[in-house]
């Protein structure tokens, strides 16, 4: 990708020297998402002089505080770098790869890199540190042991699956993929986490029911601080809705978001409770670690397990830029609230802080239905916006809600935050599959089952078969 250049010097909280030629030069500093970025003009009249600066940042908000702690899901840093790293973003938890395979017949393994085009890692192999947390600092927690199967070629041949992440497991993995199934259970039997990494790759409305994923990446790696890259049109989109575009083949970044949004509410509408995450493959892509990120509430001291315990139950939201505090009825995001048909009102209560102002805060519900909440935003002292919302609505039958925030910066480009949903079950009854959405991922399934012929064998092209029927089945019941 011509023109895509994203590096970074991090260093840590001590004074440091930069030698620099003659002449002007800017210099940015950052840190993580709660800092208003500062950037300079530094003249170098010669290569003899010294000048001494001193640059301060200002915090627009302060998650922690509120007991909100955030984390990264998909990172290729090595774990030496991360101490830094993480504090420099301010990111409070990371789950570095430690395993990864790119072909169906290789074990999991801690090699430089299975991708050719990336070079050997000035930190070597990947290190395998055990399965215990690891405390960097304050607030700051590596979970060191995740495997990542991304395969992308099927014996000999070149046969593109995609990518599962298995998160915080205790042993190392014999298992090739596919098929997935026995890797799922032995995950989630050893207490590990499945993140679905993109929603897009060609098995990922398999991966859902088959191997009962966890985790949907709300913000995924394919989205960069740099120039927004991926914008092929992809093979099937949602055809409910209007994505957009920057020409007839390419989405736009935000058309790519949406894609993404209108994917995971599909599978919600499909009865299946995925957690959002958000990850960045940084170490392989050039974007910064924590970009997108997605905060996890805490109650009470800040500790590793708890707040994967959080991730897990979905009290948490996903973000770009903004930050989004909700509530419903008083409760965090993943709760289920049990209402009757005679009282299916919920009270929302939400505060949203952001960098710039907002282009739009938006209450999602099942069936993917968007309403526009009409919010006047106030500016704060340091120079940030601040939004209350205060909302009723009624919740009808059994279904999901959630709440997004949007908000354009300076280069028209969008940031965004977007909650877990809240589960509300009226008079017990469960939720009434969305045709449209079972129709869709069977219409994924039938032309995956066609492209798998003659590559995968057994229980590997069993796992499409049993996929399609279960989308199949949720159509049949649904409306």
């Amino acid at each position: 990708m011509p023109g895509i250049v994203e590096r970074h010097t991090t260093v840590s909280a001590h004074p440091f020297r930069v030698e620099l030629p003659a002449g002007r030069h800017r210099v940015t500093v950052e840190r993580g998402k709660s800092y208003f970025g500062r950037t300079l003009e530094v003249t170098v009249p010669d290569e003899t002089s010294t000048q001494s600066l001193t640059i301060e940042l200002t915090r627009w908000v302060d998650p922690e505080s509120r007991g909100w702690y955030s984390g990264e899901t998909h990172v290729h840093r090595r774990i030496a770098e991360l101490p830094n790293v993480m504090e420099a973003e301010e990111l409070s938890v990371a789950f570095p790869v430690t395993f990864w395979t790119i072909a169906s017949d290789v074990v999991p393994n801690r090699t430089p890199s299975p991708l050719r085009s990336q070079g050997p890692s000035p930190f070597g192999d990947r290190e395998d540190r055990g399965s215990e947390p690891i405390v960097v600092g304050p607030q700051r927690v590596i979970f060191p042991r995740n495997t990542e199967y991304e395969i992308f070629s099927v014996g000999d041949r070149r046969h593109v699956l995609g990518a599962l992440f298995v998160l915080d497991h205790r042993e190392p993995f014999e298992l090739t993929a596919p098929p997935v199934a026995p890797i799922a259970r032995r995950a989630h039997d050893d207490g590990a986490l499945l993140d679905l990494d993109k929603h897009s790759w060609p098995w990922s409305a398999m991966l859902v029911p088959i191997a009962e994923v966890d985790l949907f990446e709300l913000s995924n790696n394919s989205v960069w601080r740099a120039g927004f890259g991926f914008r092929s049109l992809p093979e099937s989109l949602p055809p409910w809705h209007a994505f957009e575009q920057d020409g007839p083949d390419t989405l736009t970044e935000w058309g790519w978001l949406d894609y993404g949004f209108e994917t995971y509410y599909a599978l919600l509408d499909c009865g299946f409770r995925l957690r959002p995450t958000a990850g960045t493959a940084s170490g392989v892509h050039p974007v910064p670690l924590g970009w997108s990120r997605v905060y996890v509430q805490v109650d009470g001291e800040f500790d590793g397990r708890r707040w994967l315990e959080g991730l897990d139950a979905g009290r948490s939201f996903v973000t770009t830029g903004p930050m989004l505090f909700a509530t419903v009825d008083g409760q965090p995001p993943g709760t289920e609230l049990q209402r009757t048909s005679d009282r299916t009102q919920v009270s929302i209560e939400a505060e949203v802080v952001s960098e710039r102002p907002l282009e739009r805060i938006e209450l999602v519900r099942s069936g993917g239905t968007i309403e526009a909440l009409a919010v006047q935003g106030e500016p704060t002292e340091v120079g940030a916006w601040r939004y209350v919302i205060r909302h009723r609505t009624t919740a009808g039958r059994t279904g999901w809600l959630a709440l997004r925030a949007i908000e354009r910066g300076e280069d028209g480009r969008r940031r965004f935050a977007h909650t877990a949903p809240w589960h509300v079950v009226v008079d017990d009854r469960p939720l009434v599959p969305r045709r449209a959405a079972a129709e869709y991922f069977a219409g994924q399934l039938e032309r995956e089952l066609e492209r798998n012929r003659g590559v995968l064998f057994g229980e590997a092209f069993d796992e499409f078969v049993r996929a399609a029927a279960i989308y199949r089945e949720l159509a049949e019941r649904g409306e």
